[in-house]
């Protein structure tokens, strides 16, 4: 967000008092849209927004150098919130604990949008049972060189199954490049039964659609198709919920839709600018998602059906017990940000222009990965389309990055 010395703005919603600091800041530059915009977006959308993200935990996402520079993720709770804030104690599996925010009105809203969030991201369970996802996420998410028309089949499969089931799929642009698919569930079940659940669905979406669709977790076997993200219902994961705003320089929206929609609607039609019309016109798609609860038994019968995932091959002399890829994969860089992991591509690339011109869209990786606090980049090329004889080596990374450098964990040696 750009720098800003207008004064502080308090506004009174719902009887709760809330304090906008520098208002006017341009949060994002192209559309002109200002930290008070941002506000006054998610209250014309609290109603759907708080049905996605209201009563459950979320990790706070904060852009506090605007959304040109990374976010940082904050589980806890700042010490000083208002008491219209509650909190729940999450435990991760690394042994620590956070006390994390949980909003249930407009006036939540507008508090972390202060605190420079800008999209919401709220964990598949609610505040008084924090063992029991409620919410099994399917998150469609294409690799490079997959057109929309694709994820939208794949979405259609994904439905199809989910019917044979007898569960109940909402489908949302995920406000990047994909689609989620969003499926109330009763909160009867563990995280590791609800992903195995997702895994199998995932599973059966390949069955279905293959080549169109995977459910191989490792980036570099998916070819060109729509992974379908099993793992965002692992336990400390989150996504973006309904009506968030993502990062992007049109100030998109992951927005719901009808079924009916998903075939001709396209996500960049959903903006801060847009999606309040929308929203008070026809309102919310998801209005009846609360109703609509459904079992894993299906799914866990499939899953028995199916037997066990295949494992991730291990490489010859593997002694360290870790995942070999059978695919010729070299490394070229680990980055702080995303654009200094674009500038290593371009640079590798420059270096090897015979073989670069070889690759695939999907041959070229370059993942976002979380670390401590925050993202951090690694850049890798598969090299499978490039004849054996000419694939070059790995060599010294063009940048090096650690982010845990400096970093000391309790209970190290």
């Amino acid at each position: 967000m750009s720098p800003s010395k207008t004064p502080a703005e308090t506004l009174d919603i719902g009887g709760h008092e809330v304090r906008i600091s520098s208002p006017d800041k341009v949060v994002f530059p192209e559309p002109g849209i200002t930290k008070l915009d941002v506000v006054r977006y998610y209250l014309s959308v609290a109603d759907g927004a708080l049905r996605g993200a209201g009563g459950r935990p979320m990790v706070l996402k904060r852009f506090p150098k605007g959304i040109d520079a990374e976010p940082f993720f904050q589980k806890r709770v700042p010490e000083n919130h208002p008491d219209f804030i509650d909190t729940a104690t999450l435990h991760y599996a690394s042994g620590t604990s956070a006390e994390e925010a949980v909003i249930r009105d407009a006036a939540g809203l507008a508090w972390v949008v202060n605190l420079g969030c800008l999209d919401l991201n709220p964990h598949p369970v609610r505040a008084e049972d924090l063992d029991h996802p409620d919410e099994l996420r399917i998150d469609l998410d294409p690799m490079p060189g997959v057109d929309w028309s694709q994820i939208v089949d794949v979405a259609f499969v994904a439905r199809e199954v989910l019917d044979d089931v007898g569960l109940v799929g909402w489908p949302k642009t995920s406000g990047s490049r994909g689609l989620h698919i969003l499926v109330r569930i009763a909160p009867h079940w563990d995280y590791k039964q609800v992903r195995l659940a997702a895994e199998t669905l995932a599973r059966e979406v390949e069955n279905r659609a293959p080549g169109l669709a995977t459910a191989r977790w490792w980036k570099e076997e998916r070819g060109e198709s729509v992974f379908v993200d099993f793992n965002q219902n692992a336990k400390d994961r989150t996504v973006a919920s309904a009506y968030s705003i993502r990062p992007l320089p049109d100030a998109r929206v992951s927005t719901p839709l009808d079924w009916d929609e998903v075939r001709f609607r396209r996500p960049e039609e959903f903006t801060v600018l847009t999606v309040p019309e929308r929203f008070a016109d026809v309102g919310d798609p998801h209005a009846g998602i609360n109703e609509a609860v459904g079992t894993l038994e299906g799914l866990l019968r499939l899953a028995d059906e199916l037997g066990p995932a295949e494992k991730p091959p291990r490489g010859e002399g593997a002694g360290d017990g870790r995942r070999r890829s059978t695919m010729p994969l070299i490394e070229v860089a680990r980055t702080r940000t995303k654009p200094e992991a674009l500038d290593a591509l371009e640079e590798w690339k420059s270096r090897h222009r015979a073989v670069a011109e070889q690759l695939h869209p999907a041959d070229v990786l370059v993942d976002g990965m979380r670390g401590s606090s925050s993202l951090w980049y690694r850049v890798r090329v598969n090299l499978q389309h490039v004849p054996e004889s000419k694939r070059p080596p790995q060599e010294e990374l063009i940048a090096d990055y650690d982010p845990w450098a400096g970093r000391e964990w309790p209970g190290a040696r």
